[in-house]
């Protein structure tokens, strides 16, 4: 890891830390003691140099996040000395010396950025077989509730971090699952909001159809101060035209929000089989009700064809979007499409050690654009007009709410991973609707979040919804045991 040098306390006395510890130097020192060494966690992966000094400037900002220690994603650029990887070798040298705008966002908020986060190499888009967490650049990131299974998502090392308590909170990025599921099973809050909400100029893409940043915390409340800093428009990025005229005060009321008379709409069939799971469904169920919720049971089955042509969607855009990004980047000897980095991964045996690159394969052969726009419509028309918008109206709910995903697999790096198909978070993802996932408890220690998701731009209700429940919620969350599973 790069760090600066400076004294390290035990591990034994780190460990016993408040959850959030207050300055640089103390989440400095637990990095070094836990991430870098003894579980070694490998959820960051680069240290900013000036941190210490951001910090002193970032405190004489006044406001709710002055002085806040966040950690971002190494498919987010920032200005200074770090390069913006997205965990590739290809693009271990690109230092840009750009601030995407989210980033000078919450530097303006009083933020202090700590660095960068490990993820699945560019955003887990390259292999059908990868292993979430996984990047050439970082190494597998481990879950602190269990260091032998999955992180998940390819915001991987962000949801980690934050259940470790190595930042105040993080930023993750999803095109479908990349926020929400690392940050279910690493028991914290995560939000994908409305897609074009928040600028993703100077990000490195996958799909401009369905890619977002947000926020991954350790409650809502946390989540919600992020997303002030976060929202608003951005010339550069077109989808975010309606942005600040949609952003509000995403704290305003949360903290008294009720959810008394709300009725949500309950996905049974996406809940899964699994009984410790379902039971713990149930619980959260009785929890809303206890708090005046109304539960309506939902029954909906996904058409096959909403997953087939978001995957023909992802595959044309990665293309277009990758190379126009790559572009973009100053260095000019770089790689400038996506053909380039398929030729790099070929010429660089550590890049395909453990997984291929067949995504990029099929993606490199996407050119059909009367069959992607055709796929759009279709995938955009079942997952919103006839999914999220339909079971809403429908059912006469406000939300939606589902188990967010099953627990933790273990790592496998020669096989891969191994999802268990709980949730409906793909629903969101495609439609670009506002999703948040909340810690529900855990299933023989692994932890499982509840979703709530809702129509487009209802992004402060999903917040408020999610806090009530987080206030109502009676089963205890699990703490990370930075050990193996079942030691």
């Amino acid at each position: 890891m790069k760090l600066p040098a400076f004294a390290v306390a035990s591990i034994a006395s780190l460990l016993a830390l408040p959850a959030q510890a207050q300055g640089v130097s103390d989440y400095l020192a637990r990095i070094a003691a836990i991430d870098d060494s003894g579980p070694m966690l490998n959820a960051v992966l680069a240290i900013n140099p000036d941190a210490a000094k951001d910090e002193a400037a970032a405190r004489t900002i006044a406001g709710p996040l002055s002085g806040k220690v966040m950690l971002i994603k190494d498919n987010i650029e920032m200005a200074g000395p770090l390069a913006t990887t997205a965990g590739s070798l290809a693009l271990k040298d690109s230092v840009t010396g750009r601030d995407a705008p989210l980033v000078a966002r919450l530097r303006k908020a009083g933020v202090v950025i700590l660095g960068k986060t490990n993820l699945s190499e560019w955003a887990n888009i390259r292999s059908s077989s990868s292993s979430s967490g996984w990047s050439a650049v970082g190494g597998q990131t481990k879950n602190p509730h269990a260091l032998d299974r999955s992180p998940c998502g390819s915001s991987s090392g962000s949801g980690a971090a934050i259940a470790a308590g190595l930042a105040w909170a993080a930023i993750g990025t999803e095109t479908d699952g990349s926020i929400t599921c690392p940050a279910s099973v690493s028991g914290i809050v995560g939000f994908k909001p409305t897609v074009g909400m928040v600028s993703r100029t100077h990000v490195v893409p996958i799909s401009h159809s369905q890619d977002t940043a947000g926020p991954m915390t350790r409650s809502v409340a946390d989540a919600a101060l992020v997303m002030n800093a976060l929202a608003g428009s951005d010339s550069a990025d077109s989808a975010t035209a309606e942005a600040d005229s949609r952003k509000t005060d995403f704290t305003a009321g949360l903290a008294t929000a009720g959810i008394k008379g709300i009725r949500l709409g309950v996905m049974r069939k996406q809940a899964g089989n699994h009984p410790v799971l379902l039971a713990l469904f149930d619980k959260a169920l009785t929890d809303l009700k206890a708090a005046g919720a109304e539960l309506v049971e939902i029954d909906f089955e996904p058409s096959p064809d909403m997953g087939r042509d978001e995957f023909a969607v992802l595959l044309y855009e990665l293309r277009e979007d990758m190379g126009a990004y790559l572009r973009s980047l100053p260095n000019k000897t770089g790689p400038k499409r996506l053909a380039d980095l398929i030729a790099f991964n070929k010429a660089n045996a550590e890049e395909l050690r453990w997984f291929g690159q067949d995504v990029f394969e099929q993606a490199e052969a996407a050119t059909d654009t009367v069959a992607y726009e055709k796929a759009r419509a279709n995938s955009l028309r079942l997952a919103g007009a006839e999914g999220i918008d339909k079971l809403l109206a429908d059912n006469r709910v406000t939300l939606l709410i589902a188990p967010t995903e099953g627990p933790a697999w273990p790592i496998d790096l020669v096989l891969g991973d191994h999802f268990v198909g709980v949730g409906a978070g793909s629903l969101a993802a495609i439609a670009g609707y506002p999703h948040l996932t909340v810690p529900m408890g855990a299933v023989e220690g692994l932890p499982i979040g509840l979703s709530f998701m809702g129509a487009k731009w209802d992004d402060a209700r999903v917040l408020n919804v999610g806090a009530a429940y987080e206030r109502a919620r009676t089963v205890a969350v699990p703490v990370p045991s930075l050990k193996r599973w079942g030691e």
